[in-house]
């Protein structure tokens, strides 16, 4: 990567030219990426968007052109390649990110990969024995509420030791509405996922096995799908996590996450924001409406934390500031033991590959 240094030189009096942007390339330009597009360009320090793609074209060129200095190529794997291109964004569909993430592998290019790292246990176990090979971290997975101020605090609490030993957890995540395409599998493997690598951040282990349970049906559920479903997680030291997944409700974007101690307990998610009393008789506040409000801020704290680790990744060999290739491929493995749990209902144990 291209960097100038930002030391000064005491002895003689003079100052360096200040370290020169990140030139980031963003692969797929939907609602994720179209937000991460904006938010490098007018949220983000130390970095830039010189390069578009996506597979609709028209759609790529439309946001290019109102970006100076930045334009949109047609093929993916040449956005990678591109010799402009000093790290890569990742917001497209999990199914082709597999080859993206070995072509960022294989020019060494640091990425920023929304979840899922790949689509299946085997693959993503690949990438992370692939980035191994090359002896330093390149990839980070978009797992953003690790960088939520809430969760933040309540992980300090958590190892501050202030709730003594965390006994179990329980989460609630709840959609207003999803697309026309989900089913019953990607309650599990676009919800959960949250959770999931929630608790493996809260708590410091890895998930044991999962038992996805289903209550009565939600009659506004599209149909053939199962939904609310509530997943049951057991930790390697036996912590209990349970996890209600409500997808179309209608109402709001509620996600809710209480953990238990041995000397009390802490809560985050509540929307606690102004509360109002009026005739007749009502009381209320409002909820989040959707992720990009609740989560908004974590994004730009995640992306930025990303830009800074990579910007510096040239002396330290760690071009990563967050959830690793290893929680990508953990995360899918607890994923996978959850959609074979809703087929049979019963608890599926979760096996792991020793960690490279």
């Amino acid at each position: 990567l291209e960097k100038c240094p930002t030391s000064v030189d005491q002895a003689v009096g003079s100052v360096t030219e200040p370290m020169s942007d990140l030139k980031v390339a963003v692969l797929g330009v939907g609602v994720m990426g179209a937000d991460h597009v904006a938010r490098i360009t007018s949220r983000i320090s130390g970095a830039r968007v010189v390069v578009v793609n996506d597979y609709i074209t028209e759609k790529a060129e439309q946001i290019a052109s109102q970006i100076e200095g930045c334009r949109a190529v047609i093929d993916p794997l040449d956005a990678i390649a591109d010799p402009d291109v000093d790290a890569v964004l990742l917001a497209t569909p999990g199914t082709t990110h597999e080859k993206q993430l070995l072509a960022c592998l294989e020019h060494r290019k640091p990425v920023m990969c929304e979840k899922p790292l790949t689509t299946e246990v085997s693959t993503s176990l690949e990438i992370v024995r692939r980035e191994a090979e090359l002896g330093r971290p390149l990839i980070q997975v978009g797992f953003m509420r690790r960088f939520d101020d809430e969760y933040m605090r309540l992980k300090a609490l958590i190892d501050g030791g202030e709730l003594g030993q965390p006994l179990l957890m329980h989460c609630i995540h709840r959609n207003p509405s999803v697309p026309g395409y989900f089913d019953s599998s990607l309650i599990v493997k676009d919800s959960l996922v949250h959770e999931v690598d929630v608790t493996r951040f809260l708590f410091g282990e890895e998930i044991a096995s999962v038992q996805i349970v289903r209550p009565g049906s939600n009659p506004g559920a599209p149909e053939g799908v199962v939904d609310p479903q509530i997943a049951i997680l057991r930790t390697v030291s036996g912590r209990h996590v349970d996890v209600e997944l409500f997808v179309p409700t209608g109402v709001a974007y509620e996600v809710r996450t209480e953990v238990v101690g041995e000397h009390g307990s802490a809560m985050i998610g509540l929307d606690v924001g102004l509360i109002r009393k009026s005739a007749p008789g009502t009381w209320g506040g409002q909820i989040t409406p959707g992720f990009r409000e609740r989560f908004g801020r974590a994004y730009d704290k995640e992306i930025q934390r990303w830009v800074d680790a990579v910007q510096g990744g040239d002396t330290t060999g760690n071009y990563v500031d967050g959830p690793t290739a290893w929680d990508g491929y953990a995360a899918a493995a607890v994923c996978a033991a959850g959609v074979e749990s809703l087929e049979s209902g019963l608890p599926v144990d979760v096996h792991l590959a020793e960690r490279p």
